[in-house]
């Protein structure tokens, strides 16, 4: 009997949490030399919360925020200051998606989704929107649950061993694109190669032509969910 993920809810980035990021980077080597300097700074008990902030985009506490700013004004006094990046009305568009059982989601155009919220962090400037990713088929680069920053390739020129969402067929899928034996064709691979049906792979590679292929997007930024 197969076991349904449970549904993940969409992580919000607070502001002080993009405007915290932007100023670490600012400011490291600055103002301080590393990431055991500024966690012991702020009160964490370990490095690991720090990097779980800037890499992972975990919320900062408000109170610890304002120690930041309070330890650090005399560099933001003197003309060391963020650009807060605006979450609500600013970011990309993300859009939810509903799956079949065999993890693939059948093809149905984006623009009549609903919007889900906005996705807005330093590094995803010109992408144009994020969904999230289902199935385990592109395990262990892209994790199921996780959102995805996507930039649209209108002109489809294809970056062979780049991870791309395309719509192709009836079905939209993440794949890894690799070159084929023509010019006007790739082969979609699967990073997961340990899952098997009998002596199969599960997730077998297959040829596609980049004629048929209906929307294609490179992945920019990969947003992991957490489970804590």
């Amino acid at each position: 009997m197969e076991t349904k993920d449970k549904p993940n809810k969409i992580k919000t980035v607070r502001p002080e949490t993009l405007e915290f990021i932007i100023l670490y980077n600012q400011l490291k080597g600055k103002a301080f030399t590393g990431n055991a300097q500024l966690a012991e700074i702020l009160g964490f008990n370990s490095t690991s919360s720090i990097t779980e902030i800037i890499k992972s985009r975990q919320n900062i506490d408000p109170e610890k925020f304002k120690v930041f700013k309070e330890y650090f004004k005399d560099y933001l006094d003197n003309g060391t200051t963020a650009q807060p990046v605006a979450v609500m009305g600013g970011g990309i568009p993300m859009f939810e998606v509903s799956v079949t059982a065999s993890g693939v989601e059948v093809y149905n155009d984006i623009n009549d989704k609903q919007a889900v919220g906005r996705m807005n962090f330093p590094g995803i400037e010109d992408c144009d929107f994020a969904l999230p990713v289902w199935g385990h088929s592109m395990y262990p680069y892209l994790e199921n649950g996780c959102w995805v920053a996507l930039k649209i390739i209108h002109d489809k020129k294809i970056l062979p061993g780049e991870v791309y969402y395309i719509e192709w067929g009836d079905y939209r899928m993440y794949k890894r694109l690799l070159a084929g034996n023509s010019p006007d064709e790739v082969i979609a691979h699967s990073d997961n190669v340990t899952e098997m049906i009998g002596n199969r792979l599960k997730y077998a590679p297959f040829v596609i032509k980049i004629d048929e292929i209906k929307k294609l997007c490179l992945v920019k930024d990969i947003h992991k969910k957490h489970n804590h």
